[in-house]
């Protein structure tokens, strides 16, 4: 087993090596959008790094499944109107924020990302956007778990515009078929096999069962005890519905049966119809989504590398650089 992991480990950073070379190949062009740079705080906190990871490790000790939520909280702030940290500001008023949203139902680490901000704060005022801290808190804590890790371009700032509507109109519902979510994942970029690798991420964390109801009880709407996905193993169907019974939406399980390490189990777990959310085992349902699966799930796989430069990408998205936006003091507030 440890041999295993550390052939994938090897093959991993060779992989990734290769990908980002790869980004890079053609007349240099940098992989990461205008504006961004890996030096950026090298002169205003050059420190920023260092605080970041320490703080991850922190919560990492309490908590492992704090991984999945980082990793959450990049891909939900991102696929938001852009990587600019409007995913942790409070509602205001009338104004409901991204955090209300049905598909934001149990975001995690939001105060968390505002306790690191608080310790960069101290050390360098005004500097670091929220928005680069969530890309460096997704990369440090996939790593800490045994994932993979990337280089990350900082330079982000964050927005001041944050509503319950955009998140509900962007992010993918855990009800989505194939189709849908290669349409989703389409709308930002990104082609089907990266909306598979980056389902990936399902390998660590924990969910409430609000996300896995309708995967047990109504997968064709009938609402009932008996409505479960039939390609789910009845086994596994079995366990899920003693933890979260039928309209129990705040029961919490774990999302993976090695939920604390990042690793390719989530793949074989999809191949044996035990993905947690429909949007897992809807993966296997077309011939070009099992082959990828399947192929994720062996030792050797490119699964870590591609993971990797699919979160570079993503971070790419929709960002503020310049004089756009503003370094928030605290990462729930406008400033």
């Amino acid at each position: 087993m440890m041999a295993s992991a550390s052939i994938d480990y090897r093959n991993a950073v060779l992989l990734t090596v290769v990908v980002f070379a790869t980004l890079c190949a053609c007349e240099a062009k940098s992989p990461y959008a205008v504006g961004l740079s890996e030096d950026f705080y090298e002169k205003t906190c050059p420190q920023a790094a260092a605080i970041v990871d320490a703080y991850v490790t922190k919560f990492l000790r309490k908590d492992r499944t704090f991984a999945g939520a980082f990793n959450r909280l990049q891909f939900h702030d991102c696929w938001v109107g852009g990587c600019d940290g409007s995913v942790l500001l409070n509602s205001t008023g009338s104004i409901q924020a991204e955090r209300e949203a049905h598909v934001n139902f149990g975001l995690r680490g939001v105060a968390e990302i505002d306790e690191i901000k608080a310790g960069l704060e101290y050390f360098c005022p005004g500097v670091v956007s929220c928005a680069d801290i969530l890309i460096m808190a997704a990369r440090d804590a996939t790593a800490k778990v045994g994932g993979p890790t990337w280089p990350v371009a900082m330079g982000r700032r964050d927005g001041v515009n944050s509503t319950a509507l955009m998140a509900d109109s962007n992010l993918p519902f855990p009800v989505l078929n194939f189709t849908g979510l290669v349409a989703n994942f389409a709308a930002k970029g990104f082609n089907a096999r990266e909306m598979i690798t980056l389902s990936g991420a399902h390998t660590i964390g924990q969910s409430h069962c609000n996300g896995i109801l309708p995967h047990l009880y109504n997968f064709t709407g009938k609402d009932d005890a008996s409505d479960t996905d039939p390609a789910m193993n009845k086994n596994f169907a079995v366990f899920l519905k003693k933890l979260c019974p039928q309209g129990n939406r705040t029961n919490t399980i774990f999302i993976d049966s090695t939920a604390s390490t990042f690793d390719r189990a989530y793949y074989k777990n999809v191949l044996h119809g035990k993905g947690i959310f429909m949007t897992d085992s809807t993966l296997i349902t077309k011939p070009e989504g099992k082959k990828v699966v399947r192929s994720f799930s062996k030792p050797g796989s490119s699964f870590f590398a591609e993971f990797a430069a699919g979160m570079v990408k993503m971070g790419n998205l929709g960002v503020l650089t310049g004089t756009e936006g503003e370094i928030r003091k605290t990462c729930q507030f406008v400033n």
